[in-house]
């Protein structure tokens, strides 16, 4: 059997590149997406791993979420790589960026 791994931030260059890496090593690939986004799969297309990866929604500020989607794919390996990376919106919207930035990873 496979290993699974679940990657958040897929969509991301690092999120795209490691999706890569661990298809190329034989792992299922859960990559998940936040809910509200449109989804850019562009480097993932890339790539030519789209097709290969199973996108999940996933909301690091709601933990009953994070527990759901942990539940249904039982990963054996989990990647943070989401962040809320855009320094204007880290102004405008600081309680949101600590949300997914640093709170995430505890819910995680």
């Amino acid at each position: 059997m496979n290993k699974k791994a679940l990657i958040t931030g897929i969509s991301g260059q690092d999120g795209a590149y490691l999706s890569n890496f661990l298809l190329n090593k034989g792992y299922d690939v859960y990559g998940a997406v936040r809910r509200t986004s449109s989804i850019n799969t562009g480097r993932l297309s890339e790539l030519n791993v789209l097709d290969q990866i199973n996108l999940v929604t996933m909301d690091l500020a709601e933990i009953t979420n994070i527990q759901r989607v942990i539940e249904e794919v039982e990963p054996d390996e989990v990647y943070n790589l989401a962040a809320q990376s855009f320094v204007q919106t880290s102004f405008d919207q600081p309680i949101y960026t600590s949300e997914i930035d640093a709170l995430g990873v505890t819910r995680i």
